[in-house]
């Protein structure tokens, strides 16, 4: 790897899924709770899908801005959303599928698919996870 442009780390306590999560910078201290689906009681905490989630469109949408800009094209009405799908079973594995759907206001649908794909190239989620997860690029339509 080359130099790091940014390094950051997290630490979880207690009960793991069900404990706390905090950044070692205290931006982000947060409790978690296991979701029903997963045999949790669904408590008032996050759980680690919804921060995977939240990070991944984060960072989806600097990727999209990237590329608009590179090429050219006002991205700054656009929104990102990530829908991140659990499976699998813990002893034989869980796997993700995801969704990644963009609101591109005034751009037109080839423009607007291209720079899904390109953006998808650039974010580092979409490149760590590519191969490890089924993902779904979806261009939503402009609510006129």
């Amino acid at each position: 790897m080359t130099e790091p442009k940014y390094t950051t780390s997290a630490t979880s306590w207690g009960g793991g899924r069900d404990g706390r999560v905090a950044t070692d910078d205290s931006k982000i201290d947060l409790n978690l709770s296991v979701p029903a689906g997963l045999g949790g009681d669904d408590g008032p905490g996050s759980n680690p899908e919804q921060l995977f989630a939240s990070a991944w469109a984060a960072c989806y949408h600097g990727a999209l801005k990237a590329v608009g800009r590179i090429e050219g094209v006002d991205v700054k009405e656009s929104a990102v959303t990530v829908t991140v799908n659990l499976g699998g079973e813990f002893l034989t594995g869980f796997n993700f599928e995801v969704t990644i759907a963009a609101q591109m206001p005034g751009i037109d649908d080839e423009t607007g698919h291209r720079l899904l794909e390109e953006a998808n190239k650039y974010c580092p989620y979409s490149r760590v996870t590519r191969g490890n997860a089924k993902v779904e690029l979806l261009l939503v339509a402009d609510e006129d």
